[in-house]
């Protein structure tokens, strides 16, 4: 038998050479080839006919809801049928338990099945009680690839969880579990034996430092879907993203509240993270939009003088070019200095904004906090700044209008051509200055 080859793979872009490099040619990163062991060369196949688009029939497939209403509208309205799911997250933020919760869920009318590789089968169990009861789930306890694959082809569930896809290896391979090769080999097989027998598999990812799926980025591209646990075990709050989905939209979010019998769904997130409190400087309240759902949330700011030879700009929970930016917008088109002082932003609550709709409200906590005064009460802000000062319509203000009203705020400030709905007040502004002028309570200085 032939000694296998030595090949190195980056474990960023899955180049693949047969020398080691300190700097992978593929993706220019330091330090990511690791030793990758080849197989031997498959024997050569037949071709297959080929088909026209045109005449593929196509079988529409029930999704399967998980029975977690927060789950299924990250995922697109449940599991798609012979579908492969990637799950990632930090150590100890909930992945285990949201989707033991789900599999339970599931079991009551189709067959879920658990491969654990981490846990016993009695932890499992434990766990199981802790959150209401292990319901008709069956359990695997294996890390070897092959016995996984058969049993999948054996068994043939509805709906399997792999926990973790990282401590699954393979005989062939002489690499460790974990490793560029294991993890590429299992992700490929899984994916095969998914497809062709029609179950729904859903792999749980381990996460790098800086939080990204650890092993090939390979295997994100092979899976269907994407999803991303986010949250501090400090916190309560989870958040769940979709960041790859081939049959939904990747803009959706996902809230669940960690409690003492599991992960509970918050259906309402804008009650629990757009709470203000009236007369306080340095916040101000944003209505931003994640896919279909707007959300209500608290800016908080603070600006505080500095004796350093450059100003901090901390922001948590947005991204800190962005706050640069409207902090220098803030500076030159609505008269507030703030070239000798300290800038933090937090969003309340552990949540993230990625959308350009809550510059306005970031803009409206600085300046409340530099001028320490008080947003005005029951007010909420959407609107996107530009580099001149002047402010562009946020998309779907709709929806954003109806929630802000659903949770009885009396006015909404708002770019110029936002129509009210409702009984709503929407007040227009065109520029940041205009803004600030009318979203600033003035008659009130701060803690009345």
């Amino acid at each position: 038998m032939a000694k296998p080859a030595v090949n190195y793979a980056c474990t960023e872009c899955g180049y693949s050479a047969g020398r080691w490099f300190g700097k992978c040619p593929g993706c220019s990163t330091f330090g990511t080839l690791v030793e990758d062991v080849a197989g031997q060369a498959a024997a050569k196949t037949p071709p297959k006919p080929l088909l026209r688009l045109v005449d593929v029939e196509v079988e529409e497939a029930a999704r399967i809801p998980t029975g977690v209403p927060e789950l299924d509208r990250v995922l697109g309205g449940g599991l798609v049928p012979a579908s492969l799911v990637l799950v990632g997250g930090e150590p100890g933020v909930g992945k285990s338990t949201l989707l033991l919760t789900a599999l339970r869920a599931m079991s009551g009318d189709r067959r879920a099945l658990l491969v654990t590789g981490e846990e016993s089968v009695a932890q499992v169990k434990l766990r199981a009680e802790r959150l209401g009861g292990p319901g008709r789930i069956e359990i695997l306890a294996e890390t070897e690839l092959e016995t996984v694959c058969a049993t999948l082809e054996n068994e043939r569930p509805d709906v399997c969880v792999i926990d973790s896809v990282q401590t699954l290896y393979s005989a062939d391979l002489g690499s460790a579990p974990g490793s560029v090769a294991q993890v590429r080999e299992a992700a490929g097989r899984l994916l095969r034996v998914s497809k062709e027998n029609g179950v729904a598999t859903i792999l749980v990812g381990h996460v790098t430092k800086d939080g990204s799926v650890a092993g090939p980025r390979v295997l994100e591209h092979l899976v269907d879907c994407v999803l991303q646990f986010e949250g501090d075990r400090y916190h309560a709050h989870r958040i769940l993203r979709a960041v790859k989905n081939r049959f939904g939209s990747t803009n959706e979010l996902g809230v669940f509240e960690m409690t003492g019998t599991g992960l509970v769904g918050v259906p309402d997130p804008s009650a629990l993270f757009g709470r203000t409190t009236a007369g306080e400087a340095g916040a101000a309240v944003a209505c931003a939009l994640e896919g279909t759902r707007p959300i209500l949330l608290e800016i908080q700011s603070l600006v505080s003088p500095t004796d350093l030879a450059m100003p901090r700009r901390v922001a948590t929970g947005i991204d800190p070019k962005r706050l640069a930016m409207i902090v220098a917008v803030l500076s030159r088109h609505a008269g507030i200095a703030l070239g000798q002082a300290d800038v933090f932003v937090n969003v309340a609550g552990g949540v993230r904004i990625d959308e350009p709709g809550a510059d306005l409200a970031v803009a409206l906590a600085i300046a409340s906090a530099a001028r320490r005064v008080p947003v005005r009460d029951a007010l909420a802000a959407f609107g996107e700044i530009g580099l001149t000062g002047r402010l562009r319509p946020a998309p779907q203000a709709e929806r954003r209008l109806e929630e802000c009203a659903k949770l009885g705020l009396a006015t909404v400030l708002a770019p110029v051509g936002t129509s009210a709905r409702g009984k709503i007040h929407v007040q227009e502004v065109g520029t940041l200055r205009a803004a600030i002028k009318n979203g600033l309570d003035a008659d009130r200085p701060e803690g009345e």
